[in-house]
């Protein structure tokens, strides 16, 4: 970008304007990059709680553009007028005894109609048997279920599948044994929502190999990264004027803004 008039009227915005250059264009490029690996499923842009809320709506906008299905708070959603979404949390269910189905249900009963409803299934760490119950106790109200084991944890169900994979976390085995057992159930319109340390890397890999996941729950990652912005003198008055290493660049592909 460049930048001409006097320059007593807009040096004051420098860091203005390259904070915001720098942090939206980061949100887009990380959105950008998990869109493409997805090919085609939904994003969901959960990053809200790693990072102070005043960001949240120029974020959720940069997330939108960039092509994220989703985003997890109504201040991200509020420069298009839109509503956040989000599943079913652990705190709900925690508030119910660690009951997941009676919190989904009721959840279901306040929210059907207005959101896709969405559980989270590895309070217990039991996904599959959690993910039978909700989907047995929600019928058509349940739109899916969300796999979140912690990375530091080996579901209850791959116990006896242990050495030939990398059993913790959200693995390709998990996924593949709910989708199995849901269809299993006569539950095949079930969706299988991912989530927990997933990035693009992640994700292509998952698509690599074709694990039947509808939609992906990314965080933090989205905020992460170098993006970094400068800005310098380098005309003065048509003249080239620029410290030692900086000068002059024009760019065909730049358009007049005035």
């Amino acid at each position: 970008m460049t930048i001409e008039g006097d320059y007593s009227l807009f040096a004051h915005l420098e860091t203005v304007y390259l904070g915001c250059m720098a942090r939206r264009s980061l949100i887009m490029r990380n959105v950008a990059e998990v869109v493409e690996a997805a090919r085609g499923k939904q994003i969901f842009y959960f990053p809200a709680r790693h990072d102070h809320w005043l960001v949240q709506t120029g974020d959720g906008w940069s997330a939108h553009v960039a092509g994220a299905i989703g985003v997890s708070t109504d201040a991200q959603a509020s420069w298009w007028g839109g509503r956040g979404i989000g599943t079913v949390p652990h705190g709900l269910i925690a508030a119910y005894g660690g009951d997941t189905v009676k919190a989904a249900a009721l959840f279901a009963d306040r929210f059907h109609g207005e959101m896709n409803i969405t559980v989270l299934v590895d309070f217990e760490n039991d996904s599959i048997k959690t993910a039978l119950a909700v989907a047995e106790a929600l019928g058509p109200k349940l739109w899916g279920v969300r796999l979140d084991t912690s990375e530091q944890l080996v579901d209850r169900s791959l116990i006896d599948e242990m050495g030939s994979f990398t059993p913790v976390g959200v693995n390709p085995q998990l996924v593949e044994k709910v989708r199995r057992a849901l269809d299993q159930a006569g539950f095949q319109d079930v969706r299988i929502v991912a989530s927990g340390g997933f990035n693009a890397t992640r994700i292509n890999e998952f698509e690599a190999l074709a694990v039947p996941v509808d939609a992906y729950g990314v965080g933090s990652s989205l905020i992460r990264g170098q993006n970094d912005f400068t800005a310098d003198v380098v005309l003065l008055e048509g003249r080239p004027c620029a410290k030692v290493g900086r000068t002059y660049s024009p760019n065909p592909r730049m358009e007049r803004v005035e």
